[in-house]
């Protein structure tokens, strides 16, 4: 027996490649979702309509057939269920065959190069949209399940980048195949078909990832705030991956948690603060900044943190005076965790250094001491910052 996958692009046999056109023919069976299915239901073969991996291998064990293409939408290998079916037939010879994918499809329509093109998948689950946005020039949307076009839109406007150019595929490679141009804020109320594409053009996108970003581009209040070079080294420290999960407990105006979001661009950060002003400024900074990967919340941290999912790193720049509870909750949660505290005051320094060996962590104690200058008449003086212990994790 031989499993073929193939590859079958936008859906209809116009768009599949020979080599897919070939796999086709000669196959015993064709399985697949319905809607793969229908193009091929004139020739005379065996259908089985399925779409999960589990259900199609228990099928093919036991259907006795020569030869089998499985069809898969796009192209294999492009968010494509390819390759944990191929995972679990361990005992069958299979082969891989490229189709058309959406991307490629699409941005030939428009005539536009895909090879620069960041990438996201919200077919049955969730995303980080706005930082996509922010962070690349041209952004790939698959939609399907419960985010639709319109969310996309809604979400750019409230984050402030309503002016985002957005072109939107519907049904492509079929007879009602439509392509819908237009501002985020004018698609708002759009109704895309469930078949869906999106790409989002930002040529304002950032060019480099912002490391220590100046304080006076925060939305300031009365809480407080991590100064910039605190922040720059706290963020760098805790070597934060792509997709972490990180949490910043104390969050103040959510400099830190805005600084964590731009470093896990597909991870998400949890800012966490009992006071209500500190809450409402982390909300619209990281709205500013494009942050729709920070989770927001109000309470007491010894107590929210039993309710968060793992974290990958902790940040804590004010604990409430239960450092204590809050560092061995973290350890529960994650026991290899990258963490690191900031302390003020020597008594902060000397409990957290307790806490640390209570728990068997090393620490690594850095003190900084930041000194700018200002202008006095025609002399530039020295205006020296509280110095700032950061406690790290070894």
């Amino acid at each position: 027996m031989k499993v073929y996958i193939v590859g079958i692009g936008m859906g209809s046999e116009k768009n599949m490649t020979a080599e897919a056109v070939e796999a086709v023919e000669k196959a015993d069976v064709l399985i697949g979702a319905k809607r793969m299915l229908e193009p091929f239901r004139h020739m005379e073969k065996q259908f089985f309509e399925e779409y999960k991996s589990a259900e199609i291998v228990r099928y093919i064990e036991t259907c006795g057939c020569k030869n089998v293409a499985v069809l898969m939408s796009g192209d294999c290998g492009f968010f494509s269920g390819a390759k944990k079916l191929s995972e679990l037939l361990t005992n069958v010879e299979t082969e891989f065959i490229s189709g058309i994918s959406s991307p490629v499809y699409f941005l030939s329509k428009l005539k536009k190069d895909w090879s620069d093109c960041h990438f996201v998948s919200l077919h049955g689950k969730s995303g980080n949209v706005v930082r996509s946005v922010c962070s690349h020039e041209k952004t790939f949307f698959l939609l399907g399940g419960d985010v639709a076009a319109a969310d996309i839109c809604k979400k750019l406007y409230e984050y402030g980048k309503g002016d985002i150019l957005l072109y939107i595929g519907e049904n492509l490679g079929y007879e009602n195949e439509k392509i819908t141009i237009g501002k985020a804020h004018e698609l708002i109320g759009y109704c895309a078909d469930g078949l869906s594409v999106m790409l989002a053009e930002n040529p304002d996108f950032e060019r480099f990832i912002p490391c220590g970003i100046d304080d006076e581009s925060f939305v300031r209040g009365k809480v407080p705030m991590t100064k910039k070079e605190i922040r720059a080294n706290v963020v760098a420290g805790l070597k934060i991956g792509k997709n972490d999960v990180c949490w910043d407990i104390g969050c103040g105006t959510g400099s830190v948690s805005v600084e964590m979001a731009v470093q896990c661009g597909k991870g998400t950060v949890y800012a966490i603060d009992k006071n209500p002003e500190a809450i409402g400024l982390t909300i619209e900074n990281s709205r500013k900044f494009g942050c729709d990967n920070i989770i927001v919340v109000e309470g007491d941290a010894a107590e929210k943190v039993e309710e968060l999912p793992v974290p990958d790193c902790v940040f804590v720049g004010g604990s409430g005076g239960e450092m204590e509870r809050i560092i061995g909750a973290v350890l529960t949660k994650n026991s290899n965790i990258r963490l690191t505290v900031t302390a003020v005051s020597l008594e902060t320094l000397s409990e957290c250094i307790r806490i640390f060996d209570k728990y068997g962590l090393v620490p690594d104690i850095t003190q900084l001491a930041v000194t700018r200058t200002r202008k006095i008449g025609g002399h530039t003086m020295m205006s020296a910052e509280n110095p700032i212990f950061i406690i790290k994790r070894k």
